[in-house]
């Protein structure tokens, strides 16, 4: 699975990070810690479940400011140590097919590339349709997810 920045249909965070593969790594497989950044402020993630293996559960509680909440869950597709995590809400644990949804399903795909500052960072969110990407593109994708981003690295740095 490789991203095709080209394609309507795909949103792609792309940053130069200073910090390793391996810490990336840690940041989204280690459930103590995405909790500590997954959500950009002032939301948290209260709760998290990660199995890194192909197959295995990919699942966050996120809780607003105002008692709002918002679960996801989803199954882990690829998983290279340090170095890619592809997951996607289209699938539960397993590999079975979800059987309804509210919004839109989308596939993660989590690249960390060795760079001479530290790591290059690249989030691509794959979308059944354009109008899937551009629904969560308004929600926020860009800023949302860069600002958790910078919550990881923060931890690190």
């Amino acid at each position: 699975m490789t991203a095709d920045s080209n394609d309507p249909r795909d949103l792609v965070l792309e940053r130069d990070v200073p910090i390793s593969g391996e810490q990336l790594w840690k940041g989204w497989t280690d459930p103590t810690i995405l909790t500590q950044w997954f959500t950009p402020a002032p939301w948290i993630t209260s709760e998290a479940n990660i199995d890194p293996v192909p197959g295995g559960i990919f699942r966050t509680v996120m809780r607003g400011p105002n008692g709002e909440r918002s679960e996801g869950s989803g199954c882990v597709l690829e998983a290279v140590e340090n170095h890619r995590f592809v997951w996607t809400s289209a699938l539960e644990p397993g590999h079975r097919p979800v059987a309804s949804s509210e919004g839109f399903l989308f596939t993660a795909i989590i690249e960390f590339i060795p760079s001479d500052s530290g790591t290059l960072y690249r989030a691509t969110a794959r979308h059944a349709t354009a109008a899937d990407a551009t629904a969560h593109a308004e929600m926020g994708f860009e800023a949302g997810w860069g600002a958790a981003l910078d919550q990881l690295v923060a931890l690190f740095v």
